[in-house]
This record gives C-alpha cells, structure tokens and sequence, in this order.
C-alpha cells in the first residue's frame, strides 16, 4: 500500500480569519498598498524611473505573500497566479486542487518570514461522493524580485501547492489506482514497511504495478500522481497522502526471502551509505534489498555506479572466452602501463613479474587486464556484458531498476572500463547478478514477482561462456576468496564459494567506493558502500552477512 503520510497544523500560528465566502476562509486586514522600495539599490528603466534590485525588504516579503494566499483562499485563482513568476502554471494547479484533489473550505495560515522564504499551512476538507476528510499540511513559497520591474513576486513551484510534488505531478482524490496488496514472501511470511523500512518504495512500486492483479479491491485515497519519467528506472511509484476509505488488500507473492531481508537490512544499518541485493543464482530470483539509509532512492535496483574491479569478472571472461589467457598462463602485471596516451598505474605502484593470470585475478592488479586494451576491439567488453551476463538487457523485474550499462569506448577509456571504470555504471542487483551468472553457468534474469502473473518476458542473454572459461571463472572467484583479495571477509564461509572485490574511483571523493560481490552455493550476493575504502574490509562484510544468515 502507498506509504499514508499525515501533517499536522502549525502550532502558535494565527489564521486572522474575518468570514467566509463561497466555502473559502478570507484573511482579513490584506495589506493592498504600495510596496516598500529601497532606493539604495536600483536602475533606471526605460522611462528613466528607479526600478529596484537590491534584496527584498521584510515589508515586500510579507505584502506579496499575504496578497498570494489571500487571493488564493478566496477562490481567486487567476489573481493569486498573477502574482507569481509563471501565471499559466500556478493557475492550473490551483484549479487542479479543486477539481482533482477535491480540496473545498481552505485555510491558508502564514507563519513567519524567514527571509525571502514564506511558511505556510493548508488545511481543507476532502469531498469526495460525500466521503469526507480533514487534511492539512505545511509549506512553502519564495519571494523574488522581477528583473524588468524590481516588483517582488511570487517564485512558482508545485511544492506551493503540496510539499511531494515535483514537476508534472498531481494531486488526486479518488479510487485507488490500485488496491492496496498484502505482499509477502517465499513462503507467505507477510513483509510490512514497519517490519521492513527499507522495502517500503519497493512495495509501494509493487502496489502500482500489480496491485490490479490480484484480488483486492480499492479504497478511496488522496494521492500523488507522478510525472512519468522518461527512463523507467527513474520512475517514482504513486504515494498515497490521505486514506479516506480503507480498499480490500489482495496478497502477492514475491520472491523475497524474509529472514534474509531481514538480514540484509541489519547488515546495512548504522551505515551512511550502502546498498546490497541477493540473488538465488538458478532462477535469478531476487530475495533480498536493502539500503542505507533506509528511506528514499533505492541504490541497490537503481543506482548507477561505477563497479571498479567487480568488472573484472566480466573481463576476465571476455579475455578467456577469446582464447587470450587462462588461469595458470603467464600473465603478469606491470607496474605501469600506457593506453591511448594516458599512463595506468597499480595501487601503490605494485606490479606482479612473473606472475599467472590467476594470481593477477586474486589480487586485483589493474593493469594485468588494462595492458590487454591494444589487442581488443572497441566494443568487445561491451558485447561480453550483454550477451553473456545479460547487463544493459531490458530487464522485466517487476520494480524499477537501472540494468547497468558498458557503453562501447576506445582508447583510455575503453581501457579504464576494464577494470570497472570509464563508462560502465552498475548497481548492487547488477552485480549480484555477474557472480549469479558464474555460480550458474548462464545468465537468469532477476525478478521480484513472477512472470506468470503477468505474462512478461524476461531478458534473455543470447549466449553462454565457453565451457573452459565458466570453468575457470569459477577456479579464478574460488581463489579469491580463499587466498585473494576477498579471504578475510570469507574466511570460514563454506560450500561452493567464489569472490570478487572492487574498489571505484570518483573524482573529488577521498575514499573510493567499495564493492564487493560473492556466491555461496545456490545464493549470490553484492553490496556497495560508497567513499569508505578498500571492498574486502567495507562492502565484504555486509555480502558475508547474507551469505550466512542461514
């Protein structure tokens, strides 16, 4: 179900209310007279008077408001929109509060000034085929002077008429678009965002997408509309403000794995910043995400980061599968190497002679895979990503999510993004599903809710690794995570276990983002916590997490 947010009314502000008119509450005392001009600031106009320029002064702050929310209260839309920098908008959208929100009897309560910033609440009634309801909220709106004249006046935003709106959004008032769900997992345990804070957008995702499919029957709520987005993992699911009558929930299934989720959750508590999804390796069911913090962008399905060495699992493939290398073939790494004019170095200069591809793999020496970029082809990498792991393949997940992306470069940059850099952006459920896709031995698609509810197709990669590099992929993960770079964070994990870490530059960071991505058996897992360091010792301990919380 939509997450129901309730408001409360300004304690201490005053309504100065004097009657009623056509079901609106008038201010009383409306200050109409001039507004006070600063003479210390100002420019000639065109006919040579004083047009002002310097900052508002606390008079203008306050007439320009009071004249908007008085204008606004007393039903007078195209006066209060007259006042503001985008008439025709703010217009429309206090038409729209009528109309589409079904708002009647509104008190506009000013409180005070702070600076150009005006607070205000709205309180009204909702009436909706004689279901009613009180709702009331706090806002904002911003005084600025006009260039061309110096008169103050309003600065138009949707967040004058609700603080959740964003451009294209609406405010509604009616049927529920979809049922509210009972949404559970595997195995019918119910998930709720009081018990699982960091699914609450998911759910309300799920609700949007499937609520109509079950059998749950709606209620009457007020609601955000959203804005459809231009790229669907961009898209915000609607959320719901007012409940004014209750809807039947209907359950829906997931592939979720409460314990897990559980797990997941606590394992990136406390953090500033990270993220992690878990995978069942065999049919790409997702079972776990979770993000810190808890509320808000959810980083693990659409985030769109960097991946630094986690990417060399799909290198290393693509270097196998072309016959390049292999695990016990020389293969060093050099302490420096140059591509398209631009010279890689090692972490802390290191190098590694004589050394077999396996060792580069486990200790993650860059340049052991960056000094292959002369004998590749632009768009070999990108090629690998997509047809075999499936990465940048319009993915059918049931939620929205980001499906990774390994654009086609050359030069430095198409050496950078070798070992995770340049252009390639991943988040946690993508590169959970690069160690899925070993551990199987072929791409399966991630997925939250079943097709067979819906009948969509999922993503499909149009090839599989050669028997000899899936092979030796696996010897190549198993190897870091015993001995490499991912031993500590694995250490006493058994089962059938492989590992990669990853380190990601950002410019202007101090510390790189860390990554860290593993299988345990039939369970595959990734996490990113961004600008905390070294992936083992970071991101390591929250995929261990999961892998053994049973």
């Amino acid at each position: 179900m939509r997450r129901e947010v309730k408001y409360g009314l300004i304690g201490g502000s005053v309504a100065l209310v004097a009657g009623v008119v056509g079901g609106f509450t008038l201010f009383s005392g409306s200050d109409e007279s001039s507004q006070e001009v600063s003479s210390a600031d100002a420019k000639s106009g065109e006919d040579g008077t004083k047009v002002p320029t310097g900052p508002l002064s606390a008079k203008e702050v306050q007439t320009t408001s009071r004249q908007f929310l008085t204008a606004w209260q007393s039903g007078d839309a195209a006066k209060a929109a007259g006042l503001t920098d985008d008439p025709e908008k703010c217009k429309s959208a206090l038409a729209a509060l009528g109309k589409q929100a079904r708002f009647s009897k509104v008190t506009l309560t000013p409180g005070a000034p702070a600076g150009d910033k005006v607070p205000y609440t709205v309180a009204a009634q909702i009436d909706y085929k004689g279901i009613k309801a009180a709702y009331s909220y706090r806002t904002s709106a911003t005084v600025q002077r006009e260039k061309a004249t110096g008169k103050p006046q309003i600065a138009w935003k949707p967040t004058m008429m609700h603080p959740g709106l964003a451009k294209g959004d609406e405010l509604r008032t009616g049927e529920a678009e979809a049922p509210p769900i009972k949404a559970v997992d595997r195995k019918g345990t119910e998930l709720t965002p009081e018990a699982h804070p960091a699914l609450a957008g998911v759910l309300d995702s799920l609700r949007d997408k499937y609520g109509d499919k079950t059998d749950g029957k709606p209620g009457v709520e007020l609601f955000i509309h959203r804005a459809k987005s231009a790229k669907p993992a961009d898209q915000l699911p609607e959320k719901t403000l007012k409940v004014l009558s209750k809807g039947t929930p209907g359950t829906l299934k997931t592939t979720l794995d409460a314990g897990m989720q559980s797990a997941a959750e606590r394992a990136v508590k406390g953090k500033k910043s990270a993220s992690v999804a878990a995978v069942k390796p065999s049919t790409g069911e997702i079972l776990a995400l979770a993000n810190s913090p808890e509320k808000g962008f959810n980083l693990a399905t659409q985030g769109s980061l960097a991946p630094g060495s986690t990417m060399k699992i799909v290198t290393a493939a693509m270097l196998m599968d072309k016959g390049m290398t292999s695990p016990g073939k020389s293969h060093p790494c050099p302490k420096y190497v140059t591509v398209g004019g631009w010279k890689f170095q090692n972490l802390d200069k290191s190098e590694i002679k004589n050394g077999t591809f396996a060792q580069s793999f486990a200790a993650s020496c860059n340049n052991a895979f960056i000094s292959q970029a002369k004998d590749l082809s632009d768009d070999d990498l990108t090629k690998e990503a997509r047809d075999v792991f499936g990465i940048g393949l319009n993915w059918q997940t049931g939620i929205p999510t980001f499906d990774g992306a390994v654009p086609v470069q050359s030069d430095a940059q198409m050496a950078a993004s070798l070992i995770g850099q340049g252009g390639v952006r991943m988040n946690p459920l993508n590169v959970a599903t690069l160690a899925a896709t070993v551990r199987a031995g072929s791409f399966h698609q991630p997925y939250i809710v079943s097709p067979e509810l819906d009948h969509r197709t999922l993503a499909k990669a149009p090839r599989t690794m050669k028997p000899s590099t899936l092979s030796g992929l696996k010897s190549l993960m198993k190897l870091t995570a015993t001995s490499g770079t991912a031993a500590q964070a694995m250490s006493g994990v058994s089962g059938d276990v492989g590992a990669k870490t990853g380190s990601a530059e950002v410019d202007g960071q101090k510390k790189p983002n860390a990554w860290f991505t593993a299988y345990r058996n039939d369970l595959a897992a990734a996490a990113v916590v961004p600008a905390s360091g070294h992936g083992g010792s970071n991101a390591g301990p929250v995929v261990r997490a999961l892998l053994t919380s049973g």
